[in-house]
């Protein structure tokens, strides 16, 4: 079934264009277009029962036929079957139908039913006139799809083609066998495809509506197992190839450890334990570390670099944006300082010098450590002996740059460990889906002494009040955050918004030391402000979401975020963790602009019931859609055909079984299975 649709009927360059567009290439790229609903045209209804809204068939004769001309030409039919009546109305007729649609033709029509001026109406329904012969004329026997589709191509078009597909349908092999099956309770290939695509009269609609049928659960359920599989089989090429042996005393770590004010937690602990395993492994670890904000992802990266260091290695740090590296190779550098361990800094705003000398210090390897944005992969960079690869927040970044940063530490065929991690709690059902070619380890304990923060929503009419907040907060000796946002992602306008914010709150709060950060400022500038904010020289800062990871300020606890209807979950989530990093109670009021949408809503509301970062991307995964959770929706990667993430994960952990079986016992199922699927999961695979 891989013959491209032009060797179908009636196929041609136009047509083949059309079905293009819908990815439609191939004749199994037909059978899994499937339809969006369907129309029940199995039985003809009277018009008595009808109400408007309804789609039906009917059948009855003219009792009369005019034409009308309120303000345009129409063609009026009233449609009568002994039960009632309703009128037919044409805009665009022709004289022939004119002609043949007069008083005493008897009509089989269906569409939607309305309401009208003079009762119930169908406008432009599709119909066929009935002969004497037709009296019995059979209604269709099953349901009818209605595709998703494009310009120029009609639902009839779509359907002959389907059929045909369906004629061929015993050459479409089945690469489930029923061992893999049964336990899903699904039923086979062939089968589902036909309910799918042609319904029985009795089949459950309100099913087939919520993709809840299991003819179509069964082809999200193939759908699962290929995506699942090709990440697995890209993991194990990955750990097929040899990587640098780390296995120390764990000193380094001893004297961090004995250097803090305080003791880590169990939770980190555990997964410095986890990492230390995976690196004293011969092949490559891949293994993402997710935490909610202010859990100490921080620590138990140091904690890796430490231990590739101690064995005479190097490692390299990589954050999505310059405020956030910047964020990093502060911390590291005092953390790392006092074991006399440099910490190299890239930044693509780096003066020529530092630059020069950083890149000499970490190919001569005098630096062990290197921080830095996407900088750090560009061609002139190189590594003495690149072991440890840490790239934060990875989702924002694109599948060729954490390729190259890999391949940077390629060496005598030997690939660097990769330790993935991000400040975005990700939904197990999402986990398991997107990072199966992933070890994963969760974070899930905050340090002792963090205090849970109150969560307000405001409309921006009480502007003047919040404004009092702040007043408050800072008279009690606290600082505060007003985080300015705009939905154009513009960095020039946020930029700006910003700065009429900073002039307003200067003008309102006299007397108070206010602070501005933007993305469009010199990153000396940005440090600047923010270690005046951090030392409290500065009372209240105004930024743009810039400061949304990273910044660490334990003083400040009230957080202020302007227009935030306009945020995702996620993001909400990561600004109101900038406060509450004390002991003092802290709040974060969200400032919205009404009427708020019901999305705006759901967020808000999440946001004030819980603070759990699990629970919140729960939601937001419900409320966005994986591929917008992970920064994926541009990248292609996520894209299912048929599954559905929320939907359906309860089939997740029996997808899970079905892959392993079918390495298992039929390990030549896998690659046609990953190939009628998935287009460009090889790249994103090989970068873990």
């Amino acid at each position: 079934m891989t013959e491209p649709v032009t060797t179908l009927k009636g196929v041609g360059p136009k047509q083949a264009a059309r079905l293009e567009k819908l990815g439609i290439h191939t004749l199994t790229d037909l059978l899994f277009h499937l339809p969006l609903r369907y129309q029940d045209r199995t039985r003809v209804l009277p018009v008595a029962g009808l109400r408007p809204g309804d789609e039906a068939v009917v059948e009855g004769e003219i009792a009369l036929a005019e034409v009308q001309s309120r303000g345009r030409r129409m063609l009026i039919l009233r449609l009568a079957d002994g039960t009632g009546a309703l009128n037919l109305r044409f805009f665009h007729f022709s004289a022939a139908q004119q002609h043949n649609l007069v008083r005493g033709v008897r009509l089989r029509c269906f569409g939607e039913v309305r309401g009208g001026r003079q009762g119930l109406e169908m406008v432009h329904p599709e119909y066929r006139v009935m002969q004497d012969e037709d009296a019995a004329a059979p209604v269709e026997d099953c349901l009818t799809p209605v595709y998703p589709t494009t310009e120029g191509l009609h639902q009839i078009s779509l359907r002959r083609l389907t059929d045909e597909a369906l004629a061929r349908l015993e050459h479409l092999p089945d690469w489930l066998p029923p061992g893999v099956l049964d336990p899903a309770g699904l039923p086979d290939l062939e089968s589902a495809l036909r309910t799918v695509h042609r319904p029985p009269p009795d089949v459950s609609v309100a099913a087939l509506l919520a993709g809840r049928h299991p003819a179509q659960r069964r082809l999200a359920f193939e759908e699962l197992v290929a995506h699942h599989l090709s990440l697995y089989r890209l993991r194990t090429r990955t750990t097929a190839r040899p990587a640098p042996v780390i296995r120390v005393d764990g000193n380094l770590l001893g004297r961090l450890r004995r250097s803090l004010p305080f003791a880590l937690t169990g939770a980190q602990d555990r997964v410095i334990r986890e990492l230390e395993r995976d690196m004293a492994r011969p092949s490559p670890m891949l293994r993402l570390v997710q935490g909610d904000v202010g859990s100490g992802k921080t620590l138990v990266a140091v904690a890796a670099c430490l231990h590739a260091v101690e064995a005479g290695h190097q490692a390299a740090v990589m954050a999505p944006t310059e405020i956030l590296a910047e964020q990093h190779h502060h911390n590291f550098r005092a953390l790392l300082g006092p074991l006399d361990i440099p910490v190299a800094w890239f930044s693509g705003r780096q003066g020529v010098r530092a630059r020069r000398e950083s890149l000499a210090a970490l190919a001569e390897g005098t630096a062990r450590v290197a921080v830095g944005t996407h900088a750090l992969f560009q061609d002139e960079v190189s590594f003495e002996d690149l072991a440890l690869v840490i790239v934060d927040e990875q989702h924002r970044f694109g599948v060729h740059q954490r390729m190259a940063l890999r391949e940077k530490g390629a060496r005598d065929g030997r690939l660097p460990h990769q330790l993935i991690m991000t400040a975005t709690p990700i939904p197990r059902t999402l986990a398991m889906t997107a990072y199966a070619d992933l070890d994963y380890s969760v974070i899930d304990e905050l340090p002792p002494g963090r205090t849970p923060v109150k969560t307000v929503a405001v409309s921006d009419a009480r502007r003047a009040e919040v404004v009092e907040r702040i007043h408050h907060a800072i008279g009690q000796g606290r600082q505060a955050y007003w985080v300015c946002t705009l939905i154009e992602e513009s960095e020039a306008l946020q930029a700006q918004a910003a700065e009429d914010t900073y002039a307003q709150l200067q003008e309102a709060l006299t007397g108070v030391r206010v602070g501005l950060v933007h993305g469009r400022m010199k990153p000396r500038e940005k440090e600047a402000v923010m270690a005046a904010f951090k030392a409290g020289e500065l009372q209240l800062l105004v930024a743009t979401t810039v400061i949304e990871v990273g910044v660490d300020v334990p003083n400040a606890s009230l957080m202020i975020i302007e227009n935030a209807e306009r945020l995702g979950l996620a993001q909400l989530h990561q600004l109101r963790g900038r406060v509450g990093r004390g002991t003092a109670e802290s709040a974060c009021v969200l400032l919205y602009h009404p009427p708020l949408s019901d999305t705006a809503q759901r967020r808000l509301e999440a946001l004030r019931a819980t603070t759990d970062g699990f629970e919140i991307a729960r939601i937001d995964l419900e409320l966005r859609g994986p591929g917008e959770v992970l920064g994926t929706r541009q990248t292609g990667m996520m894209q299912f055909r048929i599954a559905e993430i929320v939907r359906d994960q309860d089939l997740l952990d029996t997808v899970k079984a079905a892959a392993t079986r079918l390495m298992r016992d039929h390990p030549d199922h896998v690659e046609p299975l990953i190939r009628r699927w998935l287009s460009g999961a090889e790249e994103y695979g090989r970068v873990g």
